[in-house]
């Protein structure tokens, strides 16, 4: 089981549950999109994240990313760390459909999937350390993946290669990005993505 110091942000109690046999940590659902109006849950979530920071991880559809950015804005001290799952299409048990946009939850994700995610954004045992010599927005920009001719298709094959959510903004992949590899390691994958020539 992890365990973490940080609270858990997720949308709601089946993803609690979920993740209750997985870490071991203070989890506060959101209740979907009542976290709007719910000031008490705000106030909670903003104690956490001033006191021990906070581990967002929501699902990766358009109202899970609604949810994250809106705590984002909400929360003005303390630290946050944006947990993304895979896109994975497909419905959960309990659920008789598949969600709008027909992608899995976190409460549908295999817990192996589930760890995986919290190490791609550098949250395991050993607490990694930011690189000394960090990917940045100007690295995406000029291998190709941001503010460029096709620069979203190539960001989708990033991200598709990393098994990150098609959603993730330039900032969340480079965030992500600083987690999973070294910056020589991103050019040789950028370069492998680009068809072996520089953008």
């Amino acid at each position: 089981m992890l365990k973490l110091k940080e609270a858990v942000i997720v949308e709601g109690k089946y993803d609690k549950i979920k993740l209750s046999s997985i870490i071991d940590a203070v989890i506060i659902p959101t209740n979907g999109f009542n976290i709007f109006k719910n000031r008490e849950t705000l106030e909670i979530i903003r104690y956490f994240a001033a006191k021990t920071g906070i581990i967002i991880l929501t699902d990766s559809d358009a109202a899970g990313f609604k949810i994250r950015s809106y705590i984002k804005g909400a929360v003005k001290n303390g630290k946050i760390t944006n947990v993304y799952i895979p896109d994975i299409l497909g419905k959960e048990r309990r659920k008789t459909v598949p969600s709008k946009e027909g992608k899995l939850g976190v409460e549908g994700m295999e817990k192996e999937i589930i760890l995986s995610a919290f190490r791609k954004a550098g949250i395991s045992a050993d607490d990694k350390e930011m690189p000394d010599d960090p990917i940045t927005r100007l690295d995406l920009y000029e291998t190709g993946f941001s503010g460029g001719k096709n620069s979203s298709e190539k960001r989708k094959m990033l991200l598709r290669e990393l098994d990150l959510p098609e959603l993730l903004t330039v900032t969340g992949i480079t965030d992500i990005l600083n987690t999973l590899m070294t910056r020589q390691e991103f050019f040789a994958l950028a370069e492998k993505i680009n068809g072996g020539k520089e953008n």
